[in-house]
């Protein structure tokens, strides 16, 4: 039977993954954070959260799988950080892709990634030549194809990440990643509030087979993405 507390963050290093470790925890669920260097166990131990060293560039979907059993939910939050375009594809979709089909072997129902804002629509604006492009193309396919999944998925879509503190209020864009038809002024989303929006979704069973793009703005996140 799955353990109903226990959640698997792949990318369990990264800066949203350690800040929503300690929060899932506060919340009372256990954290298995999924990391490819051993170095990085210290950190994540410190946090309350248990690491579990597996290449996710190599890792093949039995191998994911098997991580997996018995969790009751599986966040993708790793990410290549640009600037190779065979690497970006790896990990940013090709891994993403390979989670997906071990959370569905697992029988882990529940997948949230951490995407962006304007992921749906950066492919018709964003330059080809562009360095960022082969990033947009990752994401946007990896969001098509966890939405043509049966799984239980949440696609976070935040703007431009800060290390501000997180103030727990955000405000919700569309599709294209606009406030009220309109491009916002200010895109920024605190990494600490997208700590929260993630323990928020997963803990109280959120945003179920939806896509939630948002900024920091004057919502309480509790407010803007309720619960069913």
């Amino acid at each position: 039977m799955a353990n109903r507390k226990r959640v698997i963050i792949l990318g369990g290093h990264g800066k949203v993954a350690r800040l929503a470790g300690p929060k899932f925890v506060a919340a009372g669920w256990s954290v298995t954070g999924i990391i490819r260097n051993p170095e990085h166990r210290a950190d994540l131990e410190a946090a309350g959260a248990l690491p579990v060293l597996l290449d996710i560039e190599r890792a093949e979907v039995d191998h994911l799988a098997a991580a997996f059993t018995d969790a009751a939910a599986v966040v993708f939050a790793a990410g290549a950080g640009g600037g190779n375009p065979v690497r970006t594809n790896a990990v940013d979709y090709e891994a993403a892709v390979c989670a997906m089909q071990a959370a569905e072997h697992a029988a882990v129902r529940r997948f949230v990634t951490v995407s962006y804002a304007t992921a749906s629509v950066d492919m018709e604006r964003v330059d080809p030549t562009s360095s960022f492009y082969p990033y947009v193309l990752a994401k946007s396919a990896a969001d098509a194809h966890l939405r043509g999944t049966d799984l239980d998925y949440t696609i976070l879509g935040p703007g431009s990440l800060t290390l501000e503190p997180g103030t727990g209020r955000i405000q919700l864009a569309d599709h294209a990643g606009d406030v009220a038809g309109h491009p916002p002024a200010d895109t920024s989303t605190s990494r600490d509030n997208v700590a929260e929006v993630l323990v928020h979704v997963i803990t109280r069973g959120a945003a179920i087979r939806q896509t939630v793009n948002f900024y920091d703005g004057p919502a309480p996140i509790a407010d803007a993405i309720p619960t069913a």
